[in-house]
């Protein structure tokens, strides 16, 4: 009798033990609460519910973030703010000579605008932007997961002309069907290289190596990092839509991107020499859906849908100037820095004025 009531004592305990201790509940997409170690912002993008993907090129990792900014909002606010880098600056309790604005990025749920900063030193920064505030977005204590890049070159590695390699692991990211997408350079011999990455984050990373006919250069390329990119459907089928350095666009059927595989992209055009494209979105406007890209030396780039599903071929020729798929410019937008579509009519950007002042702005789909 004295051993079974030892038994039913110690059951109590074990039951009083349980109830007062706080069950472990993982957040959703396998999130955990910590602090990410983010030492670089290369790049961003949005998922759903609020989930901000950061490409750190310095770590080779890419962060999944809750941001609890999850509202939805169907039609946005338009933002307009003067001289954004040195109220940028003010905010942070510097000057703007000390800060470069790396990535823009629009929230599709809220609608609210993510700024991607770094300091001279190299210190990352996040910050929420809008017409009547700017604050940094804290990245303590929060709901995350990461995973780090297959295949990457080392933090001293240097190419020919001593420049760092590791900067370019992640020249853009973007995400579509369940799938984190990201552009960059591997440790290969063909370095150019495609990561599809499902999430939530498990250990699986499909990499793709990419090879395209660069008509300015005169020569087919595989260790030009993608500059950006964006995903539409041309003819029915899906298709990774990219620009490099010098302005070649790329086509690559996003079922081909699977992993181990060597994959040469379709050149629909050669839009110039002497540029960097900077970012593409996709926009619709009187019913035809439009490519818009920003550019470093000449205005926004704008190019119908339908004028590249025309274009059946692929560039294999040298030129010079520009070939293939037309397109226009908008003299309007020189000089744009950073863009992404604020809502199903509008296009935010960040704009460098003649005057020398850099605004974030808010654009009509007509006004492109």
């Amino acid at each position: 009798m004295k051993k079974n009531h030892f038994y039913f004592v110690t059951l109590l305990a074990g039951i009083a033990l349980l109830s007062a201790t706080k069950p472990f509940i993982r957040a959703p997409y396998g999130l955990i609460k910590g602090t990410p170690e983010i030492k670089s912002v290369s790049a961003l993008t949005f998922g759903k519910d609020g989930i901000l993907f950061i490409g750190d090129s310095k770590s080779a990792t890419v962060f999944a973030v809750d941001t609890k900014d999850a509202k939805k909002n169907e039609t946005a606010a338009a933002v307009s703010v003067s001289n954004i880098d040195q109220q940028i600056a003010t905010a942070l309790g510097t000057q703007k000579e000390n800060i470069t604005i790396t990535d823009l990025a629009v929230n599709p749920v809220s609608k609210e605008l993510y700024v991607a900063v770094q300091y001279s030193d190299g210190t990352p920064v996040i910050l929420k932007v809008g017409n009547d505030k700017i604050e940094p977005l804290s990245l303590k204590d929060v709901n995350y997961s990461s995973i780090a890049l297959n295949d990457v070159y080392a933090e001293d590695a240097k190419d020919a002309r001593g420049r760092p390699m590791r900067v370019s692991t992640i020249s853009d990211i973007g995400f579509d069907n369940g799938k984190v997408l990201v552009s960059g350079l591997s440790n290969k011999e063909f370095s150019s290289t495609f990561r599809s990455i499902p999430f939530p984050f498990t250990d699986k990373q499909d990499q793709a190596s990419l090879e395209m006919y660069h008509a300015s250069h005169g020569r087919y390329e595989t260790t030009s990092p993608i500059r950006t990119f964006t995903t539409g459907k041309i003819n029915g089928k899906d298709y990774l839509i990219a620009s490099y350095t010098c302005t070649p666009l790329v086509l690559y059927p996003l079922d081909e991107l699977k992993s181990g595989l060597h994959v040469k992209g379709r050149t629909v055009a050669e839009m110039g020499a002497g540029n960097t494209p900077i970012d593409m979105t996709t926009i619709t406007k009187n019913g035809e859906t439009f490519l818009v890209m920003a550019n470093t030396a000449r205005a926004v780039a704008e190019v119908s849908y339908k004028t590249i599903a025309a274009f059946e071929g692929t560039l294999t020729e040298p030129v010079k100037g520009t070939a293939g798929t037309a397109f226009v410019q908008v003299p309007s937008l020189t000089k744009v820095l950073q863009m992404d579509k604020l809502d199903k009519n509008h296009v935010v950007i960040i704009q460098k004025k003649e005057n020398g002042s850099m605004d974030l702005l808010t654009t009509t789909n007509e006004a492109l």
